[in-house]
């Protein structure tokens, strides 16, 4: 009796063992984890990483915000809680963000993926730093909902966070700058550059007959406002989408005031666009057949629709196929799954080299 008891102390305390060492492996982040190897075709980053080189305590703070409801005016909503990693940190449950209090917002949660080319952000643009980025979401009613004086002051008072800012900035001071760092330390790594397509570029992998076929398409048809490598040129543009009467989004406009920005919405990266829909800044588009099927009809509205989008209409069901088979080429796995990136599963000190 007594044998059994113990082997099974023992068992249990193997297990509970094996669990924190595997949640250690999983959370921890090294020096090496935050090298960044950008491939040969890519443009200069816009964003200067030598002005807020990530290391591996400023990496774990940043992660640990991003994950933790804290953030939010009642401490429900993470920015995790819309930016989910499986779906290239973007939303696919819902067509418009969900706030606190079950609030539904106005347009459809972007992806958050190679953001240290991205020279603006929001589908307006309407902010132009990556370090000032999570502002928007964070004091937005509809979003987050908290003033930063009142974020700090939970912050300051946390169990946890003054020792997670000594160690990553040498003391325990907890500013909003220091915070808005601390994200960004987290989403500079949020790097997309292993798809199958990139791949075939660096001659590592061949495309299927259809995927080649769809790829000299999309260079033909769709490549004016999403070029490679990035896939997006970054750009406002009207594609000619009924305006939503209920949301009454003027897109652009709504930054510079100016009635030709009207319906103007900044170009998304096409990278892993198999994984974050739905799509559109509205979420209209289920599926990516919805959205070449709109492409392809010419049933465009408004005024201003961009000269490039009429110029692509007449897409036939086989060339809406092949384009999906190419555009699934862009879905990058090891990016998706990254275990530096997954919401960690408790504390962790940063270590190793």
């Amino acid at each position: 009796m007594k044998n059994a008891l113990l082997t099974s102390i023992i068992l249990i305390l193997v297990l509970v063992t094996t669990g924190f060492m595997v949640m250690d492996k999983q959370n921890r982040i090294r020096k090496k984890d935050l090298r960044l190897s950008i491939p040969a075709g890519f443009p200069k980053p816009v964003y200067d990483r030598n002005l807020n080189p990530p290391t591996p305590n400023g990496f774990i703070l940043g992660r640990k915000l991003f994950y933790d409801p804290i953030l939010s005016k009642d401490s429900s909503t993470s920015c995790g809680s819309c930016h989910q990693r499986f779906a290239a940190f973007a939303h696919i449950d819902h067509s418009l963000s969900h706030g606190i209090r079950s609030q539904i917002g106005n347009r459809n949660v972007p992806a958050i993926q190679n953001v240290i080319w991205q020279p603006h952000f929001m589908w307006d643009g309407g902010v132009n730093h990556l370090d000032v980025f999570p502002i928007a979401p964070i004091t937005h009613p509809k979003e987050m909902d908290q003033d930063l004086p009142g974020l700090l002051t939970k912050l300051q008072a946390s169990k946890t966070y003054p020792a997670l800012f000594k160690k990553a900035f040498g003391d325990g001071t907890v500013s909003t700058e220091r915070m808005l760092k601390a994200i960004a330390q987290f989403t500079q790594m949020l790097v997309s550059v292993n798809s199958k397509y990139d791949r075939y570029v660096a001659g590592k992998e061949s495309l299927t007959g259809q995927e080649m076929t769809g790829l000299i398409l999309f260079r033909n048809r769709c490549s004016s406002c999403h070029p490679e490598p990035l896939f997006t040129d970054y750009s406002f543009r009207n594609i000619g989408l009924p305006p939503d009467t209920a949301i009454q989004d003027s897109g652009r406009a709504h930054i510079t005031g100016q009635a030709t920005d009207r319906m103007k919405f900044k170009v998304p990266s096409l990278r892993n666009v198999e994984m974050t829909y739905p799509y559109m800044h509205d979420g209209r588009f289920r599926n990516l057949q919805q959205v070449l099927e709109h492409y392809g009809k010419g049933n465009f509205h408004g005024p201003n629709v961009d000269p490039d989008v009429k110029l692509n209409t007449g897409l036939t069901r086989n060339q809406r196929a092949d384009l999906v088979a190419f555009l699934k080429t862009l879905t990058d796995t090891e990016f998706l799954q990254d275990r530096r990136f997954a919401e960690p599963a408790g504390e962790i000190d940063a270590g190793g080299k």
